[in-house]
Parts: C-alpha cells; sequence; structure tokens
C-alpha cells in the first residue's frame, strides 16, 4: 500500500513539473486536433493509392533498371501492400505537416517554452519575413537532397550492386518491396540530411550555441552525421559515405555563411 502511494506520489509530481505540463500541453493539442490529423492522413490514404501505383509501375520500367536487372513479387499481395503502404506514409506526412506548422508558429509561444528562453537568455524566433524564408529554405533543400539521391545515387548505387552481384555469377532479381524501399530511403535520408545548413544557421541566429562551441565540436558533429547516415541509409558502406558527406559539406558551408554574415548586435532587451 505505502509503495502504491509513493507511486502515485511521484507520477503527480512529475506531471506537475515544467515536463509534465508541456507533455499534458501535448495531449490536450493532440486531441483538439485529433479530427483533423485523422482527417488529413485519411485523405492522403486514399489519395495516394492510385499514386502510389503509379509511382511504382513507373519505378519499375525497364529503362530505370540496371542492365540483367528483374524486378519481382514473392507473395500475392505484395504489389498491393506497397502501394498501401506507400499511401499511408503520403497520410501520415501531410499529418505530421499539419503538426510541425503549428508546432512550429504556436509552440515557440507558450509560457514554459517562453520561461525556458528566459532562463538562457534566448530571445524567442518572431514569424517574420526571415522565418518564411526559413521554411521555403528547408523546402527547398529537401528537393535539392531528394534530386540528388535520384539523380546521383541512385544510378551510381544500383549499378555498382548489380555489377557487383553479377561478377558473383548471382542473378540479380529484386523484391519489389526491397528496391522501392531502397529508392526511398536514400531519397529520405539525403531529405533530411540537406537540412543541416538550415538548421545550423537558426541554431546560431538565435543563439542557442556560439560558433566557438561548433567548431569545438565539428568532429563530434561530423561522426553524428555518419550516424545518420547509417541510420537512413541502405546498409551499405558507400551509401553511409554518400549519404553523410552532403551533409558534412552543408554544415561547414552553414558556418562559412554565419561568419560573412554574422547577425547585427543587438541589445539583449531589443
Amino acid at each position: 500500500m505505502a509503495s502504491s502511494s509513493s507511486l502515485e506520489d511521484a507520477v503527480t509530481e512529475l506531471m506537475d513539473s515544467p515536463g509534465g505540463q508541456l507533455l499534458n500541453s501535448v495531449r490536450a493539442y493532440l486531441r483538439r486536433r485529433a479530427t483533423a490529423l485523422l482527417g488529413l492522413f485519411l485523405t492522403g490514404l486514399v489519395l495516394g493509392f492510385p499514386i502510389a501505383k503509379r509511382i511504382v509501375t513507373w519505378l519499375i520500367e525497364e529503362q530505370r533498371l540496371p542492365d540483367d536487372v528483374n524486378v519481382i513479387v514473392t507473395s500475392p499481395v505484395e504489389f498491393l501492400m506497397l502501394q498501401i503502404q506507400l499511401s499511408a506514409s503520403f497520410g501520415l506526412f501531410l499529418a505530421l505537416l499539419l503538426v510541425i506548422t503549428e508546432t512550429t508558429l504556436r509552440g515557440v509561444r507558450h509560457p514554459l517554452v517562453l520561461e525556458r528562453f528566459n532562463e538562457v537568455n534566448i530571445r524567442p524566433p518572431k514569424p517574420s519575413f526571415s522565418f518564411f524564408i526559413a521554411i521555403g529554405s528547408s523546402l527547398l533543400l529537401a528537393i535539392c537532397g531528394i534530386l540528388y539521391a535520384w539523380e546521383l545515387l541512385t544510378p551510381m548505387l544500383f549499378e555498382y550492386l548489380s555489377n557487383d552481384a553479377q561478377q558473383a555469377g548471382l542473378s540479380t532479381q529484386w523484391k519489389l518491396g526491397a528496391y522501392v524501399g531502397f529508392i526511398l530511403n536514400l531519397c529520405i535520408a539525403s531529405a533530411i540530411g540537406f537540412q543541416a545548413p538550415v538548421l545550423t544557421l537558426l541554431a546560431l541566429r538565435i543563439g542557442l550555441v556560439e560558433p566557438p562551441t561548433l567548431a569545438a565540436y565539428r568532429k563530434h558533429i561530423w561522426f553524428a552525421a555518419f550516424v545518420m547516415g547509417a541510420i537512413f541509409s541502405p546498409p551499405d558502406p558507400l551509401s553511409l559515405f554518400l549519404v553523410s558527406l552532403p551533409v558534412i559539406l552543408l554544415f561547414e558551408i552553414a558556418l562559412l555563411v554565419h561568419r560573412i554574415m554574422p547577425m547585427k548586435s543587438t541589445s539583449a532587451n531589443s
């Protein structure tokens, strides 16, 4: 009985803490937006299903496959399940887009977040013209990452992997799900990795971190880029390197841009 009472007290104390209050705010937001989020997910699921079929059909056209490579299905429902997975991913993307947009526009004005900004002496970002430039830059970089994966990484890796298998005397027949998943993983990893300059400049501009600190932890950030590449890229060393290298280069470019165009000094109360 005593242990049960202690557990209840601990849970109550945890929920009364700033982190618990923030968690309650997130839960309340999800409850208020449950209908909208579910509606966006179902809309993406329904609208994305025929689009997914066209995408898969387009990806398996002969001119997009390496020489002597056949894409096969290994179960009667594999093609159908792949379409459902792709359309569900599109619906999930729409729902997450709403969450990210509202969190970005309103989350920084949350009382607990503002209090934390004041504790560390950071001015909260405002939805200004530069803010929308950052959003546009993020979308543009994501598109560049997808193009990088599709135009450079995918043909290069497919040619390398198929030739390597054929030289070993193996028949190159790829499962449909693995083939499409390989392409999607590369595109998603590149789109995320190409956000490095936006995140770096944002952290520097709002004072979350100082340039000397980033410079001091450069090796750690490079290592984190390779870890991210290992998580999001297909499981081969060449993909890991080709996904991680642009992240490192874009991070260094962001540091250079901040050094060339530093923020104008303003007073702490302005």
